[in-house]
């Protein structure tokens, strides 16, 4: 029999949100096949699987981040479903190392791109169109769509790859959170964030 990563069943939680023991025996039962492990699952569980992301997240955590210097200082609110997950340290230890991200990244503005309005979007394409106005008409569109990826990278959290990229494999902040997610089997929601600066 294969042996059955503790990846593979985090993967599988969280596409299902089936229990971690649930997951893995329906991996050893597939013989590792993810597809085959989801059709054992909803064979089981019916229509409970999936409703993972589904799950309303009113519990959570506000943590902090103040610089060593006292200048710069982050307040964070990561959601969660259970009061249980909310006081677990794994994720309180996520909520703050959010916070340190955000001191160190000024530039971040919303929690994702799907925050940033519409009117904003279309002032940088505009931008974008005319840096890119001596390029040939056929790649234009493609410079300007990399261009505005870039930048919503760079103003959105959830797509940024955390600060300490050594620690976390150069993983987004997405990957982060979906791997909490995977990890406590609830959903996990990076709700809002306020950074402080001196003089900003």
């Amino acid at each position: 029999m294969s042996t059955i990563s503790a990846s593979s069943v985090a993967e599988l939680r969280k596409q299902t949100g089936a229990g971690m023991m649930d997951c893995k025996k329906a991996l050893e039962e597939a013989g590792g096949d993810k597809e085959k492990a989801v059709e054992i699952l909803r064979v089981k569980m019916g229509n409970k699987l999936g409703k993972l992301a589904d799950r309303e997240a009113g519990e959570g955590t506000v943590q902090s981040y103040i610089h060593a210097n006292g200048k710069v200082g982050v307040l964070v609110e990561v959601d969660c479903n259970t009061d249980f997950v909310a006081r677990n340290d794994d994720f309180i230890a996520f909520a703050r190392e959010i916070a340190m991200h955000i001191a160190a990244s000024p530039q971040t503005l919303y929690v994702s791109s799907d925050e940033v309005p519409q009117d904003a979007k279309d002032a940088e394409i505009r931008v974008f169109e005319q840096q890119a106005a001596d390029k040939p008409d056929n790649i234009r569109p493609k410079i300007v769509e990399g261009m505005l990826g870039k930048w919503l990278s760079e103003i959105a959290l959830l797509d940024q790859v955390h600060v300490n990229a050594d620690k976390y494999e150069g993983k987004t902040i997405e990957q982060l959170r979906a791997d909490l997610s995977g990890k406590t089997g609830e959903n996990v929601v990076i709700r809002r964030f306020t950074r402080f600066a001196v003089g900003e």
